[in-house]
């Protein structure tokens, strides 16, 4: 490790923290940031963008599909923010050159696989959303619980964001983070309302054990390179497998409310 490397991660490890850019140049304390920090940074904010555009697609033909005006409003409200908090984060990518108008024409972000492929943690081409956005929604009671647990993973994978070392991306987050958070509440609140108006609990269990292992499958391997160089540069402060844990105990809380069983 040089020796330029070596003092920007005891700085990191201090707590500087690292300002806008200027021009397309990111320093600390003075000091150009190594290029792997950029690197990594830019890797974080293109899959967050990434998932929230291809998750707001994917939500967006299930408003119409609401049992009631309620719901559809609740619908529109999640798709709504989704798009909103992309937006935030393809500006944070602009003084890097990204264009925000050319990168949301650039993927078809409502494509999906066929559900019954397993991805696991493998990438696959195209753009870089979380392997869930690349598996279809059926019906409402599928779509609720998606929300319900993948706005928890969210919520907790964005808690570390919101605490990271590059400034504008902490201060993006601190406004993100709260809409995600009451995103998985309404998820909760779609479930139950589904249990109780419709009684179709089988449905409702069938959609948790489909998305329980996939949604725990967005934090990655637990021996992933990317995940100790995102806790090296402070752009988050846990381990996956810290954050796997913490979002499955609150999973299974949520499902426990709901008298549903927690699924392997």
């Amino acid at each position: 490790m040089q020796k330029q490397d070596k003092d920007f991660l005891e700085r990191i490890a201090a707590g500087h923290k690292i300002g806008a850019a200027e021009g397309d140049v990111l320093r600390c304390a003075g000091q150009p940031v190594p290029a792997g920090y950029r690197s990594e940074l830019m890797r974080l904010v293109v899959v967050f963008a990434d998932s929230e555009l291809a998750g707001a697609a994917g939500f967006c033909p299930f408003i119409n599909r609401g049992p009631g005006l309620r719901e559809r409003i609740v619908a529109a409200k999640i798709v709504t923010e989704k798009y909103v908090h992309a937006e935030m984060a393809l500006k944070l990518l602009e003084p890097f050159g990204v264009n925000p108008m050319l990168y949301v024409r650039s993927h078809a972000w409502d494509s999906r696989l066929d559900r019954h492929i397993d991805l696991g943690t493998r990438r696959i081409g195209g753009d870089k959303r979380l392997n869930v956005f690349h598996y279809p929604l059926e019906g409402w009671e599928d779509a609720v619980v998606f929300n319900m647990l993948m706005g928890a993973a969210t919520a907790t994978q964005l808690a570390e964001m919101a605490q990271c070392s590059y400034a504008p991306l902490a201060a993006a987050i601190a406004q993100i983070l709260p809409r995600e958070q009451h995103h998985a509440q309404l998820g909760e609140s779609g479930v139950r309302q589904a249990i109780e108006r419709g009684g179709n609990r089988a449905a409702v269990q069938a959609a948790a054990n489909y998305w329980h292992p996939r949604v725990a499958a967005t934090f990655g391997r637990v021996d992933s390179d990317h995940a100790m160089t995102y806790i090296e540069y402070g752009l988050r402060g846990r381990s996956s497998a810290d954050m796997l844990a913490d979002w499955k105990t609150r999973s299974a809380a949520a499902l426990k409310r709901l008298g549903l069983v927690i699924p392997d």
